[in-house]
């Protein structure tokens, strides 16, 4: 790949991480439920997702979604039951969030642990067949044939990855901002982030089976 190539990439990825989409939701949502630290683990989760997606789609997963309605049907509402299920648990929270562990020390707070937040963010990531046809899509144009499969899928995935997490590190960061007015507002933003993430699981459904 050509560097000219690969900053092509580099900013069809940019504009792709910074697109609000359910990991971005994720880790707004855990910055402010677990704060902006322990997000990184979530987000970590992703960045897993992420490169077990490519290699799928680097196997040809992608392949068989594209042409198989059954495959692609599946994945499809497995990923859209998980957003829903996300946002029914978010909308219900009565937690007051930041508020409520503001003078409380750590060992008492009812904190998820780490390994659950990085589950969430590997199953939001997993179950997206958005993201599939997505990497299979985008990959081809940028593969040079007869050059190593492995080194290209390591810099392409990577690139990707870094770029998702600098995405996650932005709204976090912006969330932080204005976390004076999302703790007043505690439970609206726990509507407003569970509806959210129904209306993606939704909308998920409602993918065509064809890419684009």
């Amino acid at each position: 790949m050509t560097l000219a190539h690969w900053f092509v990439f580099c900013g069809v990825s940019l504009l792709m991480c910074f697109t609000p989409g359910p990991a971005v939701l994720l880790a707004v949502s855990n910055s402010v439920a677990v704060g902006p630290r322990r997000t990184a683990f979530s987000s970590l989760g992703s960045v897993l997702g992420i490169f077990s997606v490519s290699g799928l789609a680097m196997i040809g997963m992608g392949t068989v979604l594209a042409v198989s309605a059954n495959a692609f049907l599946v994945m499809k509402v497995l990923g859209a039951t998980y957003l829903i299920w996300l946002g029914i648990k978010r909308w219900r929270s009565k937690e007051a969030l930041i508020a409520s562990d503001a003078g409380v020390a750590p060992t008492q707070r009812r904190e998820r642990k780490n390994w659950q937040l990085v589950a969430q963010g590997l199953g939001v990531s997993l179950t997206n067949p958005k993201a599939v046809l997505f990497f299979s899509a985008l990959f081809p144009q940028f593969i040079v044939p007869g050059q190593p499969l492995v080194a290209q899928y390591l810099l392409l995935t990577t690139t990707f990855a870094v770029f998702a997490l600098v995405s996650h590190a932005f709204y976090v960061g912006l969330i932080s901002l204005v976390k004076a007015h999302v703790v007043a507002r505690a439970k609206l933003f726990n509507r407003i982030v569970g509806g959210t993430f129904m209306a993606l699981g939704l909308g998920l459904l409602q993918t065509r089976h064809k890419l684009g």
